[in-house]
């Protein structure tokens, strides 16, 4: 299908023996350990004040995509396991009415390094929303991650990816620096791009949605994913590094 393409092989879920020989990509049904991510030589200059950039891919030369996972329905135990055994760089944005009561499945996520973004209040559309609605949904969800987290989030994902000059200005001024889209989303088995080519690129940022309607979990879902980055001989960089 032009567009997509399927992301690794079936058994996902057959992972190895636990611990298997002090390797624990095996355990997360991976044939070789993920390459380590190459260190930026520096995090670009802040932006100057104004609208914040929106960034679907980051432009480098380092052979590396960045994991995104959006909303926060899915609360998988065995993924908090896979991103501190294989020290995933993930990023998660959140939204408080879909997280619910869980925020403590994702301080165990930070507390393994994930990092954690903003993503809403009420998961809204918020294109065509008038300033102070959008502000509403965005600073809350700051003040919300902040009171929960001790952070106050860098990076922002609108909503089903829409927004206009009034989502910036909103995003500007409730202490967002980038607006965080994706060219590849991670869906049903497939990946499929918003541009360009239909295969992964340095650089491409991923989004991964919450849930599947085949049933398959989290971890399961990232296995295949890690399968196709491997194969392409990339690896998973920290997105937070590059922006």
């Amino acid at each position: 299908m032009e567009g997509a393409n399927s992301y690794g092989p079936e058994g996902a879920s057959s992972y190895g023996p636990e611990g298997a020989g002090g390797r624990p990509y095996r355990r997360w049904g991976l044939a070789a350990p993920l390459a380590p991510a190459p260190k930026p030589a520096a995090r670009p200059p802040a932006a100057r004040p104004g609208l914040p950039p929106v960034i679907h891919h980051v432009r480098t030369r380092d052979r590396v995509v960045f994991l995104t996972y959006d909303d926060g329905a899915e609360k998988d135990p065995r993924f908090v396991d896979m991103v501190r055994e294989l020290r995933l760089p993930v990023s998660m944005f959140l939204t408080d009415s879909v997280v619910g009561p869980g925020y403590g499945h994702f301080a165990r996520l930070q507390s393994v390094g994930a990092s954690i973004q903003n993503h809403t209040l009420d998961h809204p559309a918020l294109r065509g929303l008038p300033y102070a609605g959008q502000r509403a949904e965005i600073c809350g969800q700051q003040d919300k991650l902040r009171s929960r987290f001790g952070i106050r989030p860098r990076l922002f994902r609108p909503p089903y990816g829409t927004y206009d000059t009034t989502t910036l200005r909103a995003a500007a001024d409730c202490g967002l620096s980038a607006v965080v889209l994706w060219r590849a989303s991670a869906e049903n088995g497939d990946l499929t791009f918003t541009e360009g080519e239909s295969r992964l690129r340095p650089g491409d940022i991923v989004s991964v949605p919450s849930r599947e309607p085949a049933g398959a979990t989290l971890a399961e879902r990232t296995t295949r994913l890690l399968r196709e980055i491997q194969g392409r001989g990339l690896t998973v960089g920290r997105l937070e590094d590059y922006l």
